[in-house]
């Protein structure tokens, strides 16, 4: 180690008041993290690209110092799937040093990568509370049944007005129209229901017809559209 001359000319003056870093709450201990082993968590992430044309969501669960669970969920760029792929793949067994340090190809999926760290470094982890953490599979409960993402797409013009396309109760196919022509339900099939329906055995007409649902006031429907075409 170098030291400059103005350095080396100084004396001595010993650090009294040097009590070490604050302990941050984790799995319902204090701990006084000094390490990347003593880091211990549940909790997500949002990152975006540098065009911001798309988003991740990242959920890891870290048990001390290593990433045991990696839940990565992408939206707004075809590419960004892939590299969502390479992620899951990539994370578990790493320590969250060697995350941030590694490249996931897409600028979002290290966005978040950075923004997780923060959370975690800091104590503000979502089990940060709960004695023990959370139990590796806490990810795939974040997804709900049928482990689908949670996915809302909404889209408007005000010379046509909204559409809603799919929200987190499924792909809508019809739109619920008033007499004033606004929205007062909709219908919908949920994909992951279906596929469940299909996996068991159903024929895909039948699985659909059991996936179906609906919201609202549909029953005081004047009339019906379908929001991608109409």
């Amino acid at each position: 180690m170098i030291y400059s001359t103005e350095v080396k000319n100084m004396c001595p003056v010993h650090q009294g008041v040097h009590h070490g870093a604050a302990p941050i709450p984790e799995e319902a201990k204090w701990v006084q993290s000094k390490e990347v082993k003593d880091i211990s968590g549940y909790t997500h992430g949002i990152g975006w690209c540098a065009p911001q044309q798309g988003g991740c969501k990242l959920s890891l669960n870290v048990k001390d110092g290593i990433i045991q669970e990696a839940l990565v969920e992408t939206i707004g760029c075809s590419g960004m799937t892939h590299s969502a792929a390479m992620a899951a793949e990539i994370l578990p067994g790493l320590t969250v040093l060697e995350a941030l340090n590694t490249d996931l190809v897409c600028d979002a999926i290290n966005t978040a990568m950075r923004e997780l760290f923060l959370q975690i470094a800091y104590g503000r982890t979502q089990s940060a509370f709960s004695e023990g953490g959370l139990q590796i599979g806490a990810g795939l409960e974040d997804l709900g049944k049928g482990s689908r993402s949670m996915v809302g797409t909404t889209y408007g013009t005000l010379d046509k007005g909204p559409r809603y396309l799919e929200l987190t109760d499924g792909y809508i196919t019809d739109l619920a129209l008033d007499e004033n022509d606004e929205i007062i339900g909709y219908k919908y099939v949920n994909f992951g229901k279906m596929m469940d329906f299909i996996k068991a055995g159903d024929d895909a007409n039948t699985a659909i017809e059991k996936a179906k649902g609906q919201y609202g006031r549909v029953a005081d429907a004047v009339k019906f559209i379908d929001p991608r075409k109409q």
